[in-house]
């Protein structure tokens, strides 16, 4: 195995430094790439494994303005290193998040809702009745962007793979918001046109699967609509039918939230304008926690385990 669970000593509380307890921090696919190797992002070894989490405050050095003890946080950026007890930050690597919010919402708030809110905001400006397809849409990112589309009027198209529990999955999505939950296998049927009587044809495809999967919900996009990929979970390229270039003029993009928080380090007013987006979304009960199992650190082999199956409907959040 490639993790064991070891004690440490915490580090010396720099001038610039704050002490944090963490609270709980999720098993996400990327931490368990990063540690795989197979990621874009290398660590320094040994590491500590985490990329999201949120923590609370319990010291800070003499220089440090803007957090104090009792102060919530959650990471700034990704390689972090939240699965842990106890960690000194620099102050510049933490964000203050409301400390009335559930503990779950937070501890996943900077990775999956961020990607989603950026993905519904920054490609195609969509307006209340226009309508959004993605895949994978019982996985954290299509979690939230059932909900955040939901808030701002947008309708969604939400693909998943048929599975023995499928009611209980379609049943959970829509009371998210989701508008049509529907299997890959759907996709190919007529039935489809009449989804497409009730919403207009998406100007936005969400992809993180790749493969078949992904050519099918292309064949459905409005012309010069646009397909963002941020994941590829088939591990098989993106097909495009010649014909979807040609005649309908679609965009292929890509996206990586760790890349766009790199491109804004200096832009600290998009980032707090996203945040707050969030938290009031968080307060409203229009964004939720996705669905969570809660497991103690010491029984991190579990975690981990379930994080890697495939099905998996529930994330796994380490409590600290």
């Amino acid at each position: 195995s490639l993790f064991r669970l070891k004690d440490l000593e915490v580090a010396k509380l720099g001038d610039s430094d704050v002490l944090v307890k963490m609270l709980a921090a999720p098993v996400n696919p990327a931490d368990v790439n990063m540690i795989q190797g197979t990621y874009a992002i290398l660590f320094q070894l040994p590491a500590v494994g985490g990329n999201e989490g949120v923590g609370e405050v319990l010291e800070v050095g003499h220089r440090v303005a803007a957090l104090k003890a009792g102060d919530w946080v959650i990471p700034a950026n990704t390689g972090l290193g939240t699965w842990r007890t106890h960690g000194v930050f620099p102050e510049e690597s933490l964000l203050k998040v409301p400390s009335d919010m559930p503990v779950l919402c937070a501890a996943t708030l900077s990775v999956n809702p961020c990607t989603a809110l950026r993905m519904l905001a920054d490609f195609e400006s969509l307006a209340p009745g226009d309508s959004v397809i993605q895949n994978a849409a019982n996985s954290g990112v299509g979690q939230a962007v059932i909900q955040i589309a939901k808030a701002s009027g947008i309708k969604t198209i939400n693909i998943v793979r048929d599975r023995p529990d499928l009611p209980q999955l379609v049943e959970r999505l829509m009371a998210l918001g989701a508008d049509h939950v529907i299997t890959e296998e759907m996709l190919r049927k007529p039935e489809m046109k009449d989804i497409f009587k009730s919403i207009p044809k998406p100007r936005l495809a969400l992809n993180c699967v790749g493969g078949k999967s992904t050519t099918e919900m292309l064949r459905h996009l409005q012309p010069k609509g646009t397909m963002v990929t941020y994941g590829g979970m088939a591990k098989q390229p993106v097909m495009v039918p010649v014909s979807s270039f040609i005649f309908k003029d679609v965009r292929l993009r890509g996206f990586w939230m760790t890349q766009w928080r790199k491109d804004h380090m200096q832009d600290q007013q998009s980032l707090a304008t996203m945040m707050d987006t969030l938290f009031q979304l968080i307060q409203k009960g229009q964004l939720t926690a996705p669905a969570c199992t809660e497991v103690p650190l010491e029984d991190y082999k579990t975690a981990l385990e379930a994080a890697m199956k495939p099905f998996t409907s529930s994330k796994q959040i380490l409590l600290l």
